[in-house]
């Protein structure tokens, strides 16, 4: 049986608004080695933000590693440990009659579950755990930064659903 390199991943979301400039960070451990990746998008969720930081530091690791991965978002936590991503998939990612929320994200996150064997851990936010509080100071950088990259799947759904919430509902021709 394969021995896999045991890595401790902490990760945080933040947003400026919701929406509005958000940024993502992870702290992973291995070892006595530690590694910080941090960014940001123009215009995004927190929600997003928390996956995308899960996502990116999976991306990081250069093989297949036994993962825990500490979050202080719920709805990281629970879409994975309670198998909700897995029913969105069953479900070909649609709520009712639309897509459901970040769709792009979670097909990313399920599949690097596949490569990785993660376990996902919450922990509460701001209650003095050093590596969420510094993931928390690195996702607000992130946030803060200056020319910031669209977060195009969302932007692009964001722009549909405003154009729908101010389409007519009714015909005024007399």
């Amino acid at each position: 049986m394969e021995r896999l390199k045991e890595v401790n991943i902490y990760t945080d979301g933040a947003c400026l608004g919701n929406p509005g400039p958000g940024g993502y960070a992870a702290v992973m451990k291995y070892g006595t080695r530690q590694k910080e990746v941090f960014g940001g998008y123009r215009l995004t969720t927190n929600n997003r933000m928390e996956v995308t930081a899960a996502i990116v530091a999976l991306e990081n690791l250069k093989e297949r590693c036994s993962v825990r991965l500490h979050t202080d978002s719920k709805y990281l936590a629970e879409s994975m440990t309670q198998g909700w991503a897995q029913r969105w998939k069953f479900k070909n990612w649609v709520k009712g009659t639309r897509q459901r929320n970040n769709a792009d994200l979670w097909q990313r996150m399920l599949q690097l579950c596949t490569v990785h064997d993660v376990s996902f851990v919450w922990i509460r936010g701001h209650s003095g755990d050093a590596l969420n509080e510094r993931c928390d100071v690195l996702s607000l950088r992130g946030a803060q930064a200056k020319e910031l990259p669209a977060d195009m799947a969302f932007e692009q759904s964001y722009a549909g659903a405003k154009s729908q919430r101010c389409a007519p509902t009714a015909n005024f021709n007399m």
